[in-house]
Order: C-alpha cells, then structure tokens, then sequence
C-alpha cells in the first residue's frame, strides 16, 4: 500500500535532500582517507622491508627488528601499541599488493572499510593474481549497491567457486579442529565457545531460538495485587539459560523431563539449504549452500536432504539468475514458497532479517487492486512493513523481482532478490535448476 502523502511546506525535502549529499560525501571523503592510510601503512612495511635488505650483516634473528622498530614508531606517533599496529602493517601491506581493485574502490568512495573487510576475509585463500582479479570483479559489483552484511554470503560464495581446492577436501580438514573451550570472563562469567560445522550451529541456533521466543511469548503479565515475580529477562539471557539446560539437564525446563514433551510439540531446529541439482546427483562439484550464510560440504547437505520432509525444486533463468518457478511433488502453499527461496530475507535495502520472521506483504495493496502473484509480493519485516504503509517512502516491483524504493526525497534505492546477488550462468544445465530443502 502506497505511503501517505504529505505537503511540504516549510521545506523540508529540500533539507533532506542537501543533508543526505552532504552525508554521502562525507562518507566518501572518510573513505579516501581510510584508504590513504592503508597506502601509508603498506609504504612503512616497504621501508622496513628496504632497511632489513640494506643490513646485509643481520642475523636471522634481527630480520625482523626494522619492522619492529616501523611499527613502533608508528605506535608512539599515534598512540597505539606497537604490537597493534604491526598486525595493521601486515594486513595494510596484503591488502595493496593482493586486493589493488578493491583498495582503489574504497579511494574513491564506491564501497566503506567494512566492505573492504568483508571482501579481503572472503578472498584469503584465493591463489592467483588471474584468479583474485576475477573475484574482486564479481564481489565490487555487489558491494557498491549493498551493505556489508548483505555482500558477506554473497563473497564467501564467489570465493568458494574460485577455490583450488574443492570444499568437499576443505571441509574434512577443518572439521578436524572441532572443539569446545572456556574463556575466563571478569566479574565471576565466562565464555563457553564451540567450534562445529556450520549447519550444526545454526540448527543449534535455531533451536535456542525458538526455545527462548515460547519462554518470553509464554509470560504472565502481573495483575494488581499478584505477587508472583515477573520475569524480565532479555531475549539474549533467556537463550543463555535455555543453552544452560538443555546441556546440564537434557531438556529446557528443570522442572520436567524429556518424556513429558509430547512428540508432535518437539521442537526442531530450521535449516535451509540449497544444492544445485548435479551436485546432488553426483554429478557436478559446484558446493551446496547453506542459505544466507556460506557453501557447505556435499555430503553435509546430502545427509540434510535424505531426513527433509520435503523438497523445493527452484527453475532459475539461466541469464540472470531470478527464479521464474518452483514446484514440489506434494504441493502446499507454493506462492510463499516461491517468495521464501526468492526472497530470503527482508526486502528493505540493507535489511538482513530472515523471510521466516517477515510478513509477506502486497506491493501495491489489495485494496487497491493489487493481485496476489509473484510480481507483486515481497517479504518485508514489521519495521520496514510499517515504514513503507505509514510514511512517504514508495516501492515498485519490476518483473524480475527487483524492489525500487522510493525515499521521501526522490532517491531510488533497488533492492535485488539474493538469488541473484552471485548468479553465473552455466552452460551445461538448461534451465538452471537447484534443489532445495528446509530442515
């Protein structure tokens, strides 16, 4: 439904608008001088680098001492600790001599320093100017039209496909380091920290989750005159003590036990995950997915798949990626389920809030004839449902899904499915066709 229309008559659209340019060149401006100081950083290890090659009489041992000394020079001039800064003149140094596109881009203000993390993390692991050269092409696209949450799934993808080494072998190696420690905390606290396949920590994620929303959903809210306590605990606290018991008692309650859950009131975590459909037929190597967060292992996802209750089959357009169907052998509520995997997460700029917690809302109302089709849904959480039914921002949805909103001041911002975000055409599958399921 079109927000409401209001006069300006002292003027403030024009404000906005000069306050928003001013705000946009002054985060480029920041940018450029990130950037500056990164080139400067990257300059001091060079000059370390010539003073260690000049002190031919050096034993290994004081190889390392001009870069010790750069760093602490710097340290004392900007006030940090030495040690601090080498690590900056390290990753300073790999980011000019590994990623010259994407530090070129943060120059001229097309992406933030947040960005730039996300991009240079992601592409670590890439060997081979030829190959990273690539990467940084695909990634800068994406980054200069989304926030660094939304890029970070989409760069782990990218670096993936680009690889050496395939994820299958990657992920039997790094499973190896699971475990399970204690951090020591002040204040009599500390921090229990796992290291465990991805979907096995989301699903974990997702159990809490739900836990903790039926404990808060659940509250008794105090009467006049009732003395009972009242429980205020935050959504964060009560995931904490849920995690607490189900490790220390089996179940999320210490008043009862496993057997009084009945069976069909379990409740189960939620994973969603995507596996193009050659992969899964042994066919193909490209990874499967783990929605929204990064690639994982084929035999993870295939042994997800062989206990889902059900299967999506998801048609992409073999150009640009938009999904054009999806259809399963026992049909139910295939419109959202079309939306759900389109979507994934809401549709508002920059907003990463998963379909799950979003409602489905009409592009143009249905009480302004707005049909109830795929061209005129879009998943969009109850801050930005709000936003866009009750202020001045407006949204268009073009055919292939893409979202233009509007602001107050006549600013478009599109808003692209995250199917599309890392499409690539495959010549070899026609259409292009995945697999996908939620757990």
């Amino acid at each position: 439904m079109p927000g409401t229309t209001t006069s300006d008559p002292d003027g403030v659209t024009p404000r906005v608008d000069a306050l928003l340019d001013a705000l946009v060149e002054a985060e480029r401006t920041i940018a450029a001088a990130q950037a500056r100081r990164i080139m400067l950083l990257a300059e001091a290890v060079m000059v370390a680098q010539a003073q260690a090659e000049a002190d031919a009489a050096a034993s290994s041992q004081d190889a390392d001492l001009p870069m010790r000394s750069m760093a602490a020079q710097i340290g004392a001039a900007l006030r940090r600790p030495d040690r601090s800064v080498q690590r900056e003149l390290s990753d300073a140094f790999g980011i000019t001599t590994r990623f010259a596109a994407t530090l070129a881009a943060l120059a001229d203000g097309e992406i933030t320093r947040g960005h730039l993390k996300v991009i240079t993390d992601a592409g670590s692991q890439i060997d081979g100017d030829q190959v990273r050269a690539e990467y940084e092409e695909a990634v800068l696209a994406i980054a200069r039209r989304e926030t660094p949450g939304r890029l970070r799934p989409a760069a782990r993808l990218l670096a993936d496909r680009l690889h050496p080494v395939p994820l299958d072998e990657r992920h039997t190696q790094a499973a190896k380091t699971r475990a399970v420690w204690v951090r020591d905390l002040d204040d009599g606290m500390a921090e229990l920290v796992a290291t465990l396949p991805a979907a096995i920590a989301l699903g974990i994620k997702s159990r809490l989750d739900q836990f903790a929303r039926t404990t808060i959903d659940a509250r008794i809210t105090p009467s006049c005159g009732d003395t009972r306590p009242v429980d205020t605990r935050s959504m964060g606290e009560v995931r904490a003590d849920v995690f607490a018991d189900l490790l220390l008692t089996g179940h999320a309650s210490t008043e009862v036990t496993n057997a009084s859950i009945p069976e069909g009131e379990a409740i189960v975590a939620h994973v969603q995950v995507t596996v193009p459909v050659l992969t899964a037929l042994g066919q193909g190597d490209t990874p499967a997915e783990l929605t929204g967060h990064a690639p994982i292992d084929t035999a993870t996802a295939l042994r997800l798949a062989a206990t889902a209750p059900g299967w999506d089959r998801v048609l992409t357009d073999p150009i640009t990626g938009v999904v054009v169907a999806v259809d399963r052998y026992r049909p139910t509520d295939q419109l959202r389920r079309v939306l759900r995997i389109r979507d994934e997460h809401c549709r508002f700029p920059g907003c990463r809030m998963p379909a799950a917690r979003c409602d489905v809302d009409h592009t143009v109302a249905r009480a302004h004839d707005g049909p109830t089709e795929l061209g005129n849904l879009a998943h969009l959480c109850r801050r930005h449902h709000t936003l866009k039914h009750h202020s001045a921002w407006r949204v268009h949805q073009s055919p292939d899904g893409v979202l233009h909103w509007t602001s107050p001041t006549g600013r478009v911002h599109p808003d692209l499915p995250a199917r599309t975000l890392v499409f690539t055409s495959d010549s070899a599958v026609d259409p292009a066709s995945t697999a996908h399921a939620p757990f």
